[in-house]
Protein backbone atom coordinates (compact mmCIF):
# COMPACT_ATOMS: atom_id res chain seq x y z
CA UNK A 1 0.00 0.00 0.00
CA UNK A 2 1.29 3.70 -0.83
CA UNK A 3 0.50 6.16 1.47
CA UNK A 4 -0.18 10.12 1.04
CA UNK A 5 2.99 11.78 1.24
CA UNK A 6 1.54 15.08 2.17
CA UNK A 7 3.01 18.95 1.92
CA UNK A 8 2.06 20.66 5.05
CA UNK A 9 2.77 24.82 4.92
CA UNK A 10 6.07 24.94 5.26
CA UNK A 11 5.87 28.39 8.26
CA UNK A 12 3.28 29.67 9.75
CA UNK A 13 2.55 32.08 12.53
CA UNK A 14 -0.24 32.89 14.83
CA UNK A 15 -1.50 35.66 17.04
CA UNK A 16 -3.13 39.12 17.37
CA UNK A 17 -0.88 41.54 15.37
CA UNK A 18 1.21 38.85 13.89
CA UNK A 19 0.57 40.88 10.47
CA UNK A 20 2.69 43.33 11.70
CA UNK A 21 5.50 41.48 10.91
CA UNK A 22 5.20 40.37 7.42
CA UNK A 23 8.31 42.47 6.49
CA UNK A 24 10.52 40.59 8.43
CA UNK A 25 9.01 37.14 7.52
CA UNK A 26 9.27 37.78 3.65
CA UNK A 27 13.03 39.77 3.44
CA UNK A 28 14.90 36.76 3.29
CA UNK A 29 12.85 35.70 0.04
CA UNK A 30 13.48 39.22 -1.80
CA UNK A 31 15.39 38.27 -5.06
CA UNK A 32 16.02 42.12 -5.88
CA UNK A 33 15.57 45.68 -6.53
CA UNK A 34 13.62 44.29 -9.53
CA UNK A 35 11.72 41.27 -8.30
CA UNK A 36 8.44 42.65 -6.50
CA UNK A 37 6.26 41.07 -4.22
CA UNK A 38 2.94 41.41 -5.53
CA UNK A 39 0.22 41.91 -3.19
CA UNK A 40 -3.71 40.61 -3.96
CA UNK A 41 -5.83 42.20 -1.68
CA UNK A 42 -9.22 41.72 -1.20
CA UNK A 43 -10.82 45.38 -2.67
CA UNK A 44 -13.04 45.33 0.13
CA UNK A 45 -9.90 46.84 2.01
CA UNK A 46 -9.10 49.61 -0.55
CA UNK A 47 -9.07 52.49 1.19
CA UNK A 48 -8.76 50.70 4.99
CA UNK A 49 -5.68 52.22 5.60
CA UNK A 50 -5.74 50.35 8.77
CA UNK A 51 -4.98 46.93 7.10
CA UNK A 52 -2.77 48.50 3.42
CA UNK A 53 -0.73 51.67 5.63
CA UNK A 54 0.79 48.02 7.36
CA UNK A 55 1.81 46.51 3.56
CA UNK A 56 5.38 46.78 3.25
CA UNK A 57 5.94 48.13 -0.01
CA UNK A 58 9.43 48.60 -1.13
CA UNK A 59 11.48 49.00 -4.78
CA UNK A 60 8.46 47.67 -7.38
CA UNK A 61 6.38 46.00 -5.36
CA UNK A 62 2.62 46.64 -6.35
CA UNK A 63 -1.17 46.44 -4.59
CA UNK A 64 -3.92 44.62 -6.74
CA UNK A 65 -7.02 45.10 -5.49
CA UNK A 66 -9.62 42.04 -6.37
CA UNK A 67 -12.89 42.02 -6.43
CA UNK A 68 -14.99 38.89 -4.58
CA UNK A 69 -17.81 39.50 -5.71
CA UNK A 70 -17.73 35.91 -8.45
CA UNK A 71 -15.40 33.28 -7.64
CA UNK A 72 -11.79 33.36 -9.27
CA UNK A 73 -11.96 31.99 -13.46
CA UNK A 74 -9.58 30.57 -14.98
CA UNK A 75 -9.40 33.31 -18.12
CA UNK A 76 -8.44 35.72 -14.64
CA UNK A 77 -6.07 33.88 -13.62
CA UNK A 78 -3.74 33.75 -17.32
CA UNK A 79 -4.63 37.81 -17.30
CA UNK A 80 -3.05 38.11 -14.03
CA UNK A 81 -0.31 35.79 -15.02
CA UNK A 82 0.01 38.09 -18.53
CA UNK A 83 0.08 41.45 -16.37
CA UNK A 84 2.86 40.15 -14.46
CA UNK A 85 4.89 38.83 -17.51
CA UNK A 86 4.18 42.29 -19.59
CA UNK A 87 4.90 44.62 -16.86
CA UNK A 88 7.98 43.51 -14.85
CA UNK A 89 11.50 41.92 -16.66
CA UNK A 90 12.30 40.15 -13.76
CA UNK A 91 9.95 37.39 -12.42
CA UNK A 92 8.80 38.32 -8.86
CA UNK A 93 10.08 37.75 -5.60
CA UNK A 94 6.46 36.46 -4.18
CA UNK A 95 2.41 36.14 -4.84
CA UNK A 96 1.17 37.44 -1.03
CA UNK A 97 -2.41 37.15 -0.89
CA UNK A 98 -4.52 39.48 1.67
CA UNK A 99 -8.39 38.26 2.02
CA UNK A 100 -10.89 35.24 1.91
CA UNK A 101 -10.41 32.42 0.19
CA UNK A 102 -11.16 34.19 -3.21
CA UNK A 103 -7.91 36.25 -3.02
CA UNK A 104 -5.95 33.10 -1.50
CA UNK A 105 -6.77 30.72 -4.24
CA UNK A 106 -5.67 33.27 -6.91
CA UNK A 107 -2.58 33.87 -5.30
CA UNK A 108 -1.83 30.28 -4.97
CA UNK A 109 -3.20 29.95 -8.98
CA UNK A 110 -0.79 32.63 -10.04
CA UNK A 111 2.00 31.80 -8.09
CA UNK A 112 2.01 27.95 -9.84
CA UNK A 113 0.96 29.69 -13.43
CA UNK A 114 4.04 31.98 -13.11
CA UNK A 115 5.96 28.59 -13.71
CA UNK A 116 4.06 25.89 -15.20
CA UNK A 117 3.47 26.82 -19.31
CA UNK A 118 -0.20 27.00 -20.60
CA UNK A 119 -3.29 28.09 -19.22
CA UNK A 120 -5.27 27.66 -15.84
CA UNK A 121 -7.86 25.66 -17.76
CA UNK A 122 -5.00 23.10 -18.47
CA UNK A 123 -4.35 21.79 -15.10
CA UNK A 124 -7.58 21.90 -13.53
CA UNK A 125 -7.92 18.55 -11.64
CA UNK A 126 -5.28 16.50 -9.64
CA UNK A 127 -1.45 16.44 -9.43
CA UNK A 128 -0.94 17.85 -13.16
CA UNK A 129 1.37 20.69 -12.17
CA UNK A 130 5.15 19.93 -12.96
CA UNK A 131 6.68 22.90 -11.41
CA UNK A 132 7.29 24.12 -7.77
CA UNK A 133 5.47 27.88 -8.06
CA UNK A 134 7.06 30.63 -6.77
CA UNK A 135 6.97 31.70 -3.06
CA UNK A 136 4.10 32.43 -2.24
CA UNK A 137 2.46 33.23 1.09
CA UNK A 138 -1.35 33.63 2.43
CA UNK A 139 -2.62 35.66 4.81
CA UNK A 140 -6.43 35.26 5.73
CA UNK A 141 -9.19 37.88 6.67
CA UNK A 142 -11.67 35.76 6.74
CA UNK A 143 -12.15 32.35 8.70
CA UNK A 144 -13.33 29.40 7.93
CA UNK A 145 -12.51 28.44 3.92
CA UNK A 146 -9.15 26.13 5.00
CA UNK A 147 -7.94 27.80 1.50
CA UNK A 148 -4.90 29.24 3.73
CA UNK A 149 -3.88 25.18 4.48
CA UNK A 150 -5.26 23.34 1.32
CA UNK A 151 -3.16 22.16 -1.79
CA UNK A 152 -6.47 23.22 -3.81
CA UNK A 153 -7.70 26.48 -5.51
CA UNK A 154 -11.21 26.54 -6.08
CA UNK A 155 -11.53 27.98 -10.40
CA UNK A 156 -14.10 28.16 -12.28
CA UNK A 157 -13.40 27.21 -16.07
CA UNK A 158 -14.94 26.96 -19.44
CA UNK A 159 -15.88 23.74 -19.21
CA UNK A 160 -16.12 23.01 -15.36
CA UNK A 161 -15.80 23.87 -11.84
CA UNK A 162 -12.64 22.34 -10.27
CA UNK A 163 -9.41 23.14 -8.18
CA UNK A 164 -5.77 22.94 -9.12
CA UNK A 165 -5.14 20.28 -6.83
CA UNK A 166 -1.28 19.84 -6.38
CA UNK A 167 1.52 19.03 -3.80
CA UNK A 168 2.79 22.44 -4.99
CA UNK A 169 0.01 24.76 -4.38
CA UNK A 170 0.10 25.40 -0.45
CA UNK A 171 1.70 28.32 0.82
CA UNK A 172 5.38 28.59 1.65
CA UNK A 173 4.25 30.99 4.73
CA UNK A 174 0.98 31.90 6.33
CA UNK A 175 -0.27 34.80 8.74
CA UNK A 176 -2.80 34.12 10.89
CA UNK A 177 -3.68 37.04 12.81
CA UNK A 178 -7.26 37.01 14.31
CA UNK A 179 -7.87 41.03 13.98
CA UNK A 180 -7.92 41.19 10.64
CA UNK A 181 -11.02 39.23 10.97
CA UNK A 182 -13.02 41.96 13.09
CA UNK A 183 -14.73 43.76 10.62
CA UNK A 184 -16.29 40.71 9.01
CA UNK A 185 -20.15 41.10 8.50
CA UNK A 186 -22.25 38.95 10.32
CA UNK A 187 -23.54 36.76 7.06
CA UNK A 188 -19.97 36.63 5.75
CA UNK A 189 -18.74 35.34 8.77
CA UNK A 190 -21.79 32.37 9.01
CA UNK A 191 -20.72 30.76 5.55
CA UNK A 192 -17.35 30.61 5.77
CA UNK A 193 -17.64 29.31 9.52
CA UNK A 194 -20.18 26.59 8.02
CA UNK A 195 -17.62 25.98 5.53
CA UNK A 196 -15.04 25.00 8.22
CA UNK A 197 -18.11 22.97 9.82
CA UNK A 198 -19.29 21.23 6.59
CA UNK A 199 -15.42 20.45 5.94
CA UNK A 200 -15.23 18.59 9.42
CA UNK A 201 -18.83 17.11 9.20
CA UNK A 202 -18.06 15.33 5.37
CA UNK A 203 -14.28 14.42 6.47
CA UNK A 204 -15.20 12.90 9.72
CA UNK A 205 -18.28 11.05 8.15
CA UNK A 206 -16.18 9.67 4.97
CA UNK A 207 -14.72 6.40 3.58
CA UNK A 208 -11.81 7.70 3.17
CA UNK A 209 -11.13 8.79 7.27
CA UNK A 210 -8.36 7.80 9.17
CA UNK A 211 -6.50 8.99 12.43
CA UNK A 212 -4.73 12.10 10.67
CA UNK A 213 -7.63 13.56 9.39
CA UNK A 214 -9.75 12.80 12.24
CA UNK A 215 -7.41 14.46 14.65
CA UNK A 216 -8.08 17.62 13.18
CA UNK A 217 -11.43 17.14 11.96
CA UNK A 218 -12.48 16.11 15.71
CA UNK A 219 -10.93 19.56 17.09
CA UNK A 220 -12.41 21.95 14.33
CA UNK A 221 -15.75 20.39 14.90
CA UNK A 222 -15.99 21.10 18.91
CA UNK A 223 -14.56 24.89 18.11
CA UNK A 224 -17.67 25.45 15.47
CA UNK A 225 -19.65 24.02 18.02
CA UNK A 226 -18.72 26.48 20.62
CA UNK A 227 -18.63 29.26 18.59
CA UNK A 228 -21.51 29.06 17.09
CA UNK A 229 -23.61 27.60 19.40
CA UNK A 230 -22.27 28.25 22.87
CA UNK A 231 -23.05 32.12 24.43
CA UNK A 232 -19.73 31.99 26.63
CA UNK A 233 -16.81 33.07 24.41
CA UNK A 234 -16.10 36.74 23.69
CA UNK A 235 -15.74 38.32 20.46
CA UNK A 236 -12.19 37.78 20.82
CA UNK A 237 -11.77 34.16 21.58
CA UNK A 238 -14.15 33.50 18.91
CA UNK A 239 -12.30 35.35 16.43
CA UNK A 240 -9.03 33.21 17.41
CA UNK A 241 -10.99 30.33 17.66
CA UNK A 242 -12.77 30.28 14.53
CA UNK A 243 -9.35 30.98 12.77
CA UNK A 244 -7.66 27.72 14.06
CA UNK A 245 -10.94 26.01 13.55
CA UNK A 246 -10.40 26.75 10.03
CA UNK A 247 -6.98 25.50 10.01
CA UNK A 248 -7.17 22.47 11.40
CA UNK A 249 -10.76 21.72 9.31
CA UNK A 250 -8.48 22.19 6.33
CA UNK A 251 -5.64 20.12 7.58
CA UNK A 252 -8.82 17.36 8.66
CA UNK A 253 -9.72 17.40 4.47
CA UNK A 254 -5.97 17.61 3.29
CA UNK A 255 -5.67 13.65 4.10
CA UNK A 256 -9.06 13.23 3.32
CA UNK A 257 -11.94 14.49 1.25
CA UNK A 258 -14.84 16.43 1.78
CA UNK A 259 -18.20 15.20 0.32
CA UNK A 260 -21.90 15.50 -0.78
CA UNK A 261 -22.14 19.11 0.00
CA UNK A 262 -19.32 20.16 -1.58
CA UNK A 263 -19.43 18.62 -4.65
CA UNK A 264 -22.93 20.18 -5.25
CA UNK A 265 -21.74 23.55 -4.19
CA UNK A 266 -19.40 23.29 -7.06
CA UNK A 267 -22.37 23.23 -9.37
CA UNK A 268 -24.05 25.69 -7.80
CA UNK A 269 -20.91 27.78 -8.25
CA UNK A 270 -20.55 27.34 -11.87
CA UNK A 271 -23.91 27.37 -13.50
CA UNK A 272 -25.47 29.77 -10.84
CA UNK A 273 -22.59 31.81 -9.94
CA UNK A 274 -23.47 31.19 -6.23
CA UNK A 275 -20.22 31.67 -3.93
CA UNK A 276 -18.86 28.95 -2.30
CA UNK A 277 -19.14 29.23 1.27
CA UNK A 278 -23.26 30.24 0.87
CA UNK A 279 -23.61 27.16 -1.85
CA UNK A 280 -22.13 24.96 0.89
CA UNK A 281 -25.06 26.07 3.17
CA UNK A 282 -27.94 25.74 0.61
CA UNK A 283 -27.05 22.48 -0.18
CA UNK A 284 -26.25 21.14 3.28
CA UNK A 285 -29.63 22.42 4.90
CA UNK A 286 -30.93 19.77 2.84
CA UNK A 287 -29.13 16.57 3.50
CA UNK A 288 -30.56 15.28 6.11
CA UNK A 289 -30.44 11.89 4.58
CA UNK A 290 -26.72 11.32 3.96
CA UNK A 291 -25.55 14.08 7.33
CA UNK A 292 -28.41 13.52 9.47
CA UNK A 293 -26.50 14.75 12.82
CA UNK A 294 -24.13 17.47 11.21
CA UNK A 295 -27.82 18.85 9.74
CA UNK A 296 -29.56 18.99 13.09
CA UNK A 297 -26.92 21.19 14.04
CA UNK A 298 -25.99 23.18 11.24
CA UNK A 299 -29.99 23.97 11.70
CA UNK A 300 -29.56 25.22 15.62
CA UNK A 301 -26.66 27.42 14.29
CA UNK A 302 -28.46 28.65 11.66
CA UNK A 303 -31.84 29.72 13.97
CA UNK A 304 -29.64 31.12 16.66
CA UNK A 305 -27.59 33.51 14.40
CA UNK A 306 -30.89 34.46 12.57
CA UNK A 307 -29.72 33.18 9.35
CA UNK A 308 -31.58 33.25 6.19
CA UNK A 309 -30.75 31.12 3.04
CA UNK A 310 -32.06 31.48 -0.20
CA UNK A 311 -34.43 29.53 -1.45
CA UNK A 312 -36.10 28.07 -4.85
CA UNK A 313 -32.37 28.95 -6.36
CA UNK A 314 -32.95 25.68 -8.68
CA UNK A 315 -36.60 25.53 -8.70
CA UNK A 316 -37.04 26.80 -12.35
CA UNK A 317 -34.20 26.42 -14.02
CA UNK A 318 -34.11 24.85 -17.33
CA UNK A 319 -33.75 21.25 -18.42
CA UNK A 320 -30.35 21.31 -20.03
CA UNK A 321 -28.72 24.43 -17.29
CA UNK A 322 -30.01 21.57 -14.94
CA UNK A 323 -28.15 18.54 -16.66
CA UNK A 324 -24.87 20.32 -16.83
CA UNK A 325 -24.96 21.16 -13.48
CA UNK A 326 -25.34 18.04 -12.66
CA UNK A 327 -21.98 16.70 -15.34
CA UNK A 328 -20.11 19.79 -13.01
CA UNK A 329 -21.25 17.68 -9.61
CA UNK A 330 -20.36 14.36 -10.83
CA UNK A 331 -17.16 15.00 -12.34
CA UNK A 332 -15.98 15.58 -8.44
CA UNK A 333 -15.77 11.22 -8.35
CA UNK A 334 -13.18 11.32 -4.97
CA UNK A 335 -15.71 13.76 -3.52
CA UNK A 336 -18.58 11.54 -4.11
CA UNK A 337 -16.41 8.15 -3.13
CA UNK A 338 -15.42 9.74 0.23
CA UNK A 339 -19.15 10.41 0.68
CA UNK A 340 -20.31 7.64 -0.51
CA UNK A 341 -18.26 4.58 -0.92
CA UNK A 342 -16.61 2.75 -4.27
CA UNK A 343 -19.91 2.37 -5.32
CA UNK A 344 -21.25 5.55 -5.28
CA UNK A 345 -22.34 5.73 -8.69
CA UNK A 346 -25.06 3.73 -7.96
CA UNK A 347 -26.32 5.31 -4.79
CA UNK A 348 -26.01 8.69 -6.16
CA UNK A 349 -27.89 8.70 -9.68
CA UNK A 350 -28.72 11.88 -11.50
CA UNK A 351 -32.02 11.56 -10.87
CA UNK A 352 -31.61 11.59 -7.28
CA UNK A 353 -29.00 14.34 -7.68
CA UNK A 354 -31.28 16.56 -9.75
CA UNK A 355 -34.14 15.56 -7.24
CA UNK A 356 -32.19 17.01 -4.66
CA UNK A 357 -31.26 20.19 -6.57
CA UNK A 358 -35.32 21.23 -7.59
CA UNK A 359 -35.44 21.21 -3.43
CA UNK A 360 -32.95 24.45 -3.37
Amino acid sequence: MTFKNFPMVSNVVFGRGSFNQLEDLIAPKRKGRHAPFIYYVDDVFKGNHWLTARIPLAYKDKIIYIPTLEEPKTEQIDQLVEDIILEFSESPSGIIGIGGGIVMDIAKAVSLMLTNKGDARDYQGWDLIKNPAIYHVGIPTLSGTGAEVSRTTILTGPERKLGINSDYTPFDQVVLDPELTKDVPKDQWFYTGMDCFVHCVESLQGTYLNAFSQSYGEKAFDMCKEIFLSDELSTEDAQDKLMMASWHGGMSIAYSQVGVAHAMSYGLGYLLGIKHGIGNCIVFDHLEDYYPEGVALFKQMKAKHNIELPTGVCADMHDDDMQKMIDVSLELEPLWENALGKQWKTIMTREKLEDLYRKM
